[in-house]
Order: structure tokens, then sequence, then C-alpha cells
């Protein structure tokens, strides 16, 4: 597995491009991403939206267009892609797969799972390929995602957080923002964030 990453637009969202036996899954190419995909992809199957915010999905219509390839996505966040909840006059663009929770799916013999931990959003998830987790706005490197935005929820993500302090083994996080983690290094910091999301919702 070959993984490119760039960080996009004014909140510096990291565009990752998967390429697996000479294909590419294109993971959350946010604002500007486009020419950087086009240029680096060797073999593009897919889109896939870990969520629906402006900054993961700003470039999912334009890279549909001009490749001919379906867009994965959280179904609870459909609506997203279309309605632009945060008002930042993002493009519209409409998911061909709604992705459900926990669900796994073959694209082009690729295995992936999207592992659900709403609260960020209410389709929130991690995009898991073998022992890699892209895990846009939910765990970053000493931290997680924010639950204060519209349609964002502090008892959802009390039970995101349960269920990835429970879930056993490692993988390499490649979150939205930021750098690289793992699980086992972010897992020691979820007790401290429960006790965050619980004082402040």
């Amino acid at each position: 597995m070959q993984i490119q990453s760039r960080p996009m637009g004014p909140y510096q969202t990291n565009c990752y491009l998967v390429t697996i036996d000479g294909k590419t899954l294109i993971i959350d190419p946010g604002v500007g991403a486009s020419e950087w995909v086009l240029a680096h992809a060797q073999n593009p199957v897919a889109i896939l939206n870990t969520h629906g915010h402006f900054d993961h999905v700003w470039s999912n219509a334009e890279l549909k267009e001009r490749l001919g390839i379906p867009i994965y996505c959280p179904a609870e966040d459909a609506f997203m892609l279309a309605a632009d909840p945060l008002g930042q006059g993002m493009p519209p663009s409409t998911p061909d797969i709604e992705v459900q929770p926990d669900q796994r799916l073959e694209i082009s013999d690729i295995e992936v799972r999207f592992r659900h931990f709403p609260g960020h959003t209410p389709g929130c998830s991690v995009v898991e390929i073998g022992d890699a987790w892209f895990c846009g706005d939910f765990l970053f490197r000493d931290s997680i995602g924010r639950w204060d935005f519209p349609y964002s929820s502090a008892r959802q993500m009390l039970g995101s957080l349960q269920k990835a302090a429970a879930i056993e083994g490692d993988y390499t996080l490649y979150p939205g923002h930021g750098p690289t983690s793992t699980l086992k290094r972010e897992q020691r910091n979820i007790p401290f964030w429960i006790e965050e999301v619980r004082k402040r919702r």
C-alpha cells in the first residue's frame, strides 16, 4: 500500500491517495485538491469521504466529473454534500454509494471498512484499509474532532470514544488535519477526552 498526502485549503485538510495493486482511492479531496489528485493518482477508482464537512468534500464534484468515478459517503452525512450546512459556498455533489455504519466494502478488489464514529457529524467514519485508519475529524494526534458544530453531538461523541477505546490491536492513524499517530497512542488520551466532552456538553 502506497499512501500520498497533501494538506489542502485554508484549514490544511489532508487529502490522501491510497494506491494498492496499481489502483488509487482518493480520500477527502478538499479545497483545491483536484489538480494535485489528477497529477498524482495513478489509476483512480473511487472517492471516499470520511464525513460531509466542506473542507473534506469540496473537490468531490470536479473529480467525479473529470475522472468518472463514484463517490462513497457515510449515509448519515450524504445530505451535507448538497446542503452545505456550514455555509461555505461548497460545490454540491451527490454520493453514488451511501455507506451504512460499519459497512465492509470491496472497491475494485480493495477491502475497505467504514468504521462509524459519530459525534463530529452524524456519519463521521474512519476509513479502514488494512492496518491504516483514515480517520477524518474523529481522532487527531493528541486531540479529537469538535462536537459543537451544527449536527454534532456530544452524546454520540462519548459513545464513539468509548467504542474506540475498546478496540484491540493497533492501527496507524492518518487524520484529517495534522500529523499521523497510532490508535494505541490515542487510546491513552481517550479517558481525558471523555471527561472533557462530559464537562462541556
